[in-house]
């Protein structure tokens, strides 16, 4: 028989041993990392006037900061918030839930143009994302132009795009509107992948595609394109804090004959997950050699808000790897390199990002495969989502080309090319950039393709079986002659042209838009070049010459138009 000692000190044992597995305190909550000094997360415990005061604070500082170098994210963990969130440049605002319910807003979560007396057209580099918003007023705005995401978006109640002045936007995809979405003076739009309650109006161009409940109508009166399905598509990767409280981001899958949401009424999302260790969390002045050798590790980037200044091309060689910017945060290669280059490799990500030119020319800002890349990437592409380049504007920035693409499969989501057309360092031998978007690989797929002011080419697409759903373009305002922007026998350069070699090609809802306030005598005699063959085709085509200033002769080749001082619009409904 044991003694009562022993007993004593086995059931003592016993006792631990059943609190350590079933009643001992949790585990202590994950760390949260240090996302830098521009990134606010808030809880729904954080005291209403704590947020208010902080989303105020970075308004006031960046509403009207449209080349500086503030960055800002400010991000909601999931939960409820009264709050009003005024969003100025380069600002993201996103919640960190899983879906778009898990983060509710009831208040509003909006951009204004008040900074220039209601318009729009300059309201660029903000970011909407993974939010559930039910306005205060029942409705809520988003008056913007170009680099400008409406993204992952649930709103409980209307939606306004412009705030009484012009608007020459923009992007929404894989969001629901409860209400009805009224565009007022939005030149252009590009609707993906959504849920609407409705839509009411509509100026040169207004592209559906794989849109539940997109508006009637016949182009050009109204001016809607709707294409029932969008065929492959991806959303991009975004940064969300699991049960646990553990950062991580979910890397979504490929999407065939997509429409709708990708998140509602419990959608399984396809994709995966990665935690937050498995990136290199760069921070401005972070050296590239360093980014470089995460990169050689297997790492993935997720780079902070801020400039960050690279003395050489970062080279993406690893398949799968995840690139993420938060809160606009911007690549300036400063040695006249690329910034970014990818291998010709399956299913890198790059997402979030604004590339700026540095004084030094690059020969191409952003590159995705090496020329003569022939590998196929059907089953798990390249894709690039929010990732927009600014040459100018900032100060004098230089490059030959912006973005090529030589891989091929890729899918880009929401692309804005531009050449400053304001701002600093601007000028026909400044802010010196050739050609905008380069595409040499086949089968590329385009959704919300922006490309503007460039001073030769805006978009050159010598690949097969390309598609490009939605195509704003404005040709160079400043050519200071037509001696100094004309080739050969032809006046100008076409926004958009398909290589003579190419067989197969089609592009949905394109528009081009002629402004040459240096010389309003300037003609372009086409806005839009391509072989004349069946298997290349155009749907819903608009040629504007804003103001009357200049001439676009023909929309296709020498086909429809002229857009002048007489006709400001011309619309082509097919070509050939």
């Amino acid at each position: 028989m044991r003694s009562r000692s022993v007993r004593a000190l086995i059931t003592a044992v016993a006792a631990a041993a059943c609190l350590s597995l079933s009643q001992a305190p949790s585990a202590a909550p994950p760390a949260v990392p240090d996302l830098g000094p521009y990134v606010s997360v808030f809880g729904p415990t954080t005291p209403r006037a704590v947020i208010q005061r902080k989303v105020d604070e970075v308004f006031r500082r960046q509403e009207r900061d449209q080349f500086g170098a503030g960055r800002q994210a400010l991000l909601f963990k999931p939960g409820t918030y009264d709050v009003d969130v005024n969003v100025g440049f380069s600002t993201q605002v996103a919640g960190l839930g899983m879906s778009p319910d898990d983060v509710v807003v009831r208040g509003a979560v909006h951009a204004e143009a008040d900074w220039r007396q209601g318009d729009a057209t300059q309201n660029f580099w903000r970011e909407a994302e993974n939010l559930s918003v039910t306005p205060a007023s029942g409705a809520d705005r988003w008056a913007v132009s170009q680099a400008a995401p409406y993204r992952r978006m649930h709103l409980r109640g209307d939606l306004r795009l412009d705030d009484g002045g012009w608007a020459s936007g923009g992007f929404l995809a894989d969001s629901r509107v409860d209400g009805r979405v009224r565009s007022g003076t939005q030149q252009q739009w590009l609707t993906r992948d959504s849920s609407l309650g409705g839509w009411t109006g509509g100026t040169w161009n207004m592209v559906f595609v794989g849109v539940r409940n997109a508006p009637a109508g016949t182009f050009p009166h109204p001016p809607y394109t709707r294409v029932e399905r969008a065929p492959r598509v991806r959303e991009k990767p975004f940064l969300y804090v699991d049960r646990a409280g553990a950062y991580r981001v979910f890397v979504p899958g490929l999407r065939t004959a997509a429409r709708g949401t990708s998140w509602e009424r419990g959608a399984r999302q396809p994709g995966s997950s990665r935690p937050l260790d498995r990136f290199l969390v760069v921070r401005p002045g972070t050296r590239t050699d360093r980014i470089q050798a995460a990169l050689a590790r297997g790492k993935d980037l997720l780079l902070t808000p801020g400039v960050h200044h690279l003395d050489r091309t970062l080279r993406i060689t690893r398949p799968g790897t995840v690139v993420l910017g938060l809160g606009l945060a911007t690549l300036v290669p400063d040695r006249g390199t690329s910034a970014l280059s990818v291998a010709d490799v399956d299913g890198v990500r790059v997402a979030g990002l604004l590339v700026d030119a540095g004084p030094v020319a690059s020969p191409a800002l952003m590159e995705i495969g090496p020329p003569g890349a022939r590998r196929r990437h059907d089953r798990d592409p390249v894709s690039l989502h929010d990732v927009f380049f600014r040459i100018g504007g900032a100060g004098v920035g230089r490059a030959v080309r912006t973005l090529v693409v030589n891989s091929s499969d890729v899918i880009g989501d929401d692309l804005w090319l531009w050449r400053a057309d304001h701002g600093s360092g601007i000028g026909w031998t400044a802010n010196t950039a050739s050609e905008g978007l380069v595409v040499n690989g086949d089968r590329v797929t385009l959704y919300g393709l922006f490309v503007e002011h460039y001073q030769r080419r805006q978009t050159v697409w010598n690949g097969e079986d390309g598609r490009t759903y939605f195509f704003q373009n404005e040709l160079p305002y400043d050519p200071p002659s037509q001696a100094a922007w004309s080739h050969g026998t032809a006046r100008g350069y076409p926004a958009y042209e398909v290589g003579g070699r190419v067989a197969r090609h089609e592009g949905w809802g394109l528009g081009s838009y002629g402004h040459f306030t240096a010389d309003p005598r300037v003609v372009a005699d086409r806005a839009f070049a391509a072989p004349r063959r069946a298997g290349v085709r155009f749907h819903h085509l608009v040629t504007v010459s804003l103001g009357g200033t200049g001439t676009i002769r023909h929309v296709v080749n020498d086909t429809g138009g002229p857009s002048d001082a007489i006709t400001n619009v011309a619309y082509l409904r097919s070509y050939p």
